[in-house]
């Protein structure tokens, strides 16, 4: 059954997450049919597509209904009770009124094709074994629930201490605003001991902030063991650690025990930052500005106005998935094959990436899962004085499953810096795309990188692929100098004097400054020049060699402090809706410029490490994916990533990154991964030094198996050759170049010389790129609210249909005031010349 909880994940109302199809009791009317072969649950429009491609005839469906409650003689419903015919472990609909609505579920066995139906419970007519495996299933944990942060609070154990805890009578009271831990500076991530009533910061990383663990260290002087985090506390309860147990704990006499110290729990509004609605900060500001807080906003619905919902920190995956379906190509490539990408899904498509993009896309574009509620409904929701229009949005708890697989951030429940998700994405769209289709084609672009040696004032151009370009904040060029030193001053007057903050003063940044320190030249470290042969003082300068179809553009602002405790820039930059970036195309090598000359600096191997490398190489299986992804994000080609981590034995980045410094300038630098043959340690340390396997011929028995469906021997072989002999990838190859002629010249002849050593292929070419004009208009953005990438919140907007539209998670409205200037990454499109 572990299979079953794997595959499956919690969906929503219904039942376990299907592999191909979201949608809850009002979506998906049809319920859900589980196969009892491979567990995995489908939807009513995918059943049949599944048993014409398995054969597996057997399925379990299962469905919930849902029914107002009986009222009683005053109108009212009837008092709560247990409902005994709910068995299945699924969230009720959030849309629904608990108390005006009640639920029932329904299983039963179906046979395929002839939908022939057999209730459960069955004990008669079925065998033990088919029973037992049934009552497996109904009785099985949603393998999501213990993911979900609204979970985790009623998992939490009662703390030991909390009955008898002793509080120093010491006359201590906490002000409601403008704490400070007691021992240094900072002023977020802080906890108050419930015995003396110490206000101290948390350790580092704990609660995704950041801290110099001064809470701890006055426990282990001191022993006093519980601690509330500040900026938590709300009516309903707070954070609470108890160090003596190491984990989080519930009291159930916080209220007394903040009591203690004048904190008046039943009038407490927690907020990230511990600030009450009277104060005005920062993170405040930012967060109503971004949020449009304040604002009426009208609920959007239809194709492509569907909200995600948030699983606990996703919203960065959110955000980045909604701008990238909004761009055609995209929809194209996934929602346009979609019936061609399910078909040829392998048997597990819970593991497969095509189709998880695939699904998620057809959830956030068809407009199933965003329809406005119907007349009855409104008529409904005025006379209960509940007119509040719900928008549920789509789960994408398989998606996030699978794309942060193996990923030691984006698996985690923490928060994640979107533009690093974006390039993880980018990554797992070159990874799995779809025969020659690629949509991330048009994000990349070739960015030429000129250095200069100051001493002999020679040049080198190099190119390297880029997907989004970064700009810096220029703080420097800030217009309101004046205003920012003021503002300063006040506020730290008024904290010494604790006193209200004064409002923010937010630093202005022309987009122009940052446009300018982005082509500035700049020093670079340990530059080796190859005319001295030594290490020299170098100046780097980068333009953009292409342009590509779109354009995304990161604003740097976060960065660390002395303390290495990170940093975000509060600043407002004027971001252009038309971007010309015409000027900074590249020119290359120059009249009367002299080229450094080609000698690449020697590569220093660890000597243990010498022999490992010469003799044996590792695994293909076995490669180092975090190394490669490492690589991937600096710019290079994935494949010249995975063969830099792969000829290097698995020794890590650095390594790496040594080889492909040696090797980019090689016409099959980008080119995918080529086993060597087995001649032992000759051919192993061959490769090493850049030379590509010899032996590619596809496995006969998989050839014959595509020739049996009466596809051409040489049309099967080109397939198997182009996807590594992957089977159901090579059919979705040949069914994705239906222009494929048998005598092309690309075809590779090895019928007549099983034993070939020597395959001719096509010449090599570089990295696709679209380049083209470099016009620009904006079409997204997505903002980020919070002092770090690893807290906060992030939401997008869109324009769509000639109106900016802003996604909050499952929320969708029409934006009234975008906050362009507040962005973190601008998404631009190029305006055809």
């Amino acid at each position: 059954m572990e299979r079953w909880r794997i595959a499956s994940c919690g969906r929503n109302t219904l039942s376990p997450c299907p592999p191909h199809t979201f949608g809850g009791q009002k979506n998906s009317e049809g319920g859900l049919y589980v196969c009892m072969n491979t567990f995995l649950a489908f939807g009513r429009e995918h059943v049949e597509r599944h048993f014409r491609k398995t054969g597996q005839s057997v399925y379990m469906h299962l469905k919930r209904h849902v029914r107002e409650k009986v009222r009683g003689a005053s109108g009212g419903a009837l008092p709560k009770r247990r409902n005994s015919k709910m068995f299945l472990d699924l969230d009720t609909d959030d849309d629904l009124n608990s108390d005006d609505y009640e639920y029932e579920d329904e299983a039963k066995l179906v046979i395929f094709p002839d939908h022939y139906e057999i209730a459960l419970p069955n004990i008669e007519e079925l065998p033990a074994l088919v029973t037992i495996a049934c009552d497996a299933v109904l009785s099985s944990k949603s393998p999501y629930r213990k993911q979900d942060p609204d979970t985790w609070e009623n998992e939490l154990p009662v703390s030991k201490y909390a009955n008898n805890l002793t509080q120093l009578d010491n006359g201590v009271r906490i002000p409601p605003s403008g704490w400070k831990c007691a021992r240094c500076d900072l002023r977020e991530n802080l906890w108050l001991n419930l015995t003396d009533g110490s206000v101290l910061c948390g350790k580092w990383f704990f609660d995704s902030s950041g801290g110099n663990g001064h809470a701890l260290e006055h426990y282990r002087d001191t022993g006093y063991p519980l601690a509330v985090k500040l900026g938590t506390i709300t009516p309903d309860g707070a954070d609470v650690y108890s160090f003596q147990e190491e984990e989080a704990v519930l009291d159930p006499h916080l209220a007394k025990h903040l009591a203690h110290f004048g904190i008046d729990m039943l009038h407490m509004h927690g907020t990230e930052n511990g600030l009450q609605d009277n104060d005005i900060k920062p993170r405040v500001s930012e967060w109503e500005v971004i949020q449009e807080t304040g604002t009426k906003l009208k609920p959007m619905y239809g194709p492509g106005y569907t909200g995600l919902k948030n699983l606990g920190n996703s919203c960065y995956l959110s955000s980045v998935m909604q701008a990238i379906f909004s761009i055609p190509e995209f929809q194209r490539a996934y929602v346009g094959n979609l019936p061609r990408i399910f078909d040829y899904s392998p048997l597990d498509p819970t593991q497969d990436f095509n189709t998880q993009m695939t699904k998620l896309g057809h959830g956030l574009l068809s407009g199933q899962y965003s329809k406005p509620p119907v007349k009855s409904e409104l008529i409904e929701q005025v006379m209960k004085e509940e007119h509040k229009p719900q928008q549920n949005g789509i789960s994408p708890r398989m998606f996030k499953a699978f794309v942060s697989k193996s990923h030691p951030e984006f698996s985690s429940n923490r928060q994640q810096d979107a533009q690093e998700f974006f390039l993880h994405l980018v990554n797992l769209v070159e990874r799995n795309r779809i025969g020659s289709e690629n949509p991330s084609d048009v994000f990349r672009f070739l960015v030429e990188e000129r250095i200069q040696c100051c001493q002999t004032r020679k040049v080198r151009y190099t190119e390297r692929v880029d997907y989004l370009m970064q700009l810096p904040v220029a703080m420097e060029a800030a217009t309101n100098k004046d205003e920012l030193i003021a503002y300063e001053l006040t506020r730290r007057e008024a904290e010494s004097n604790r006193r209200p903050l004064p409002e923010l003063v937010r630093a202005k940044i022309p987009f122009s400054a940052c446009l300018q320190a982005f082509s500035e030249p700049e020093n670079v470290d340990d530059f080796w020049s190859s005319a001295l042969q030594a290490k020299s003082a170098g100046v780097k300068t980068s333009r953009f060699a292409s342009f590509p179809e779109y354009l995304v553009v990161q604003i740097k602002k976060f960065t660390f402090g002395l303390d290495w405790v990170p940093k975000k820039f509060d600043v407002s930059v004027d971001m252009p809706d038309l971007l010309d970036i015409n000027h900074l195309r590249a020119r290359g090598l120059q009249p009367g410029e002299e080229e450094l000359p080609d000698i690449s600096p020697p590569i220093v191997i660890p000597d243990d490490s010498k022999d490992r490398l010469m003799t044996q190489l590792i695994d293909p299986s076995d490669i180092d994916e975090s190394s490669v992804m490492q690589l991937a994000e600096m710019g290079f080609p994935l494949e010249a990533c995975r063969k830099a981590v792969y000829f290097t034995g698995n020794m890590g980045a650095e390594v790496a990154f040594n080889w492909i410094v040696v090797h980019m300038e090689e016409p099959d630098f980008a080119e995918p991964l080529t086993m060597p043959g087995y001649g032992g340690a000759a051919s192993a340390g061959a490769s090493v030094f850049g030379a590509t396997g010899l032996d590619n011929q596809p496995p006969e028995e998989t050839v014959a198996i595509i020739t049996s469906m009466g596809f051409h021997r040489n049309q099967a072989i080109q397939a198997l050759r182009a996807t590594n002999s992957n089977l159901e990838r090579a059919l979705d190859w040949i069914f994705s170049h239906p222009e494929f002629e048998e005598d092309s010249d690309f075809v590779i002849e090895m019928e007549n010389n099983a034993n070939a050593n020597i395959v001719s292929e096509a010449k090599p070419e570089g990295p696709r790129v679209k380049d083209g004009s470099g016009m620009y208009e904006l079409f997204a953005f997505i903002s980020h609210m919070g002092t770090s990438t690893m807290s906060g919140h992030y939401v997008c907007h869109i324009k769509k249909e000639g109106r900016w539209v802003i996604y909050n998670d499952h929320k969708v409205c029409a934006s009234e005031r975008p906050p362009k200037d507040l962005g973190y990454m601008y998404f631009y499109r190029r305006i055809p010349s």
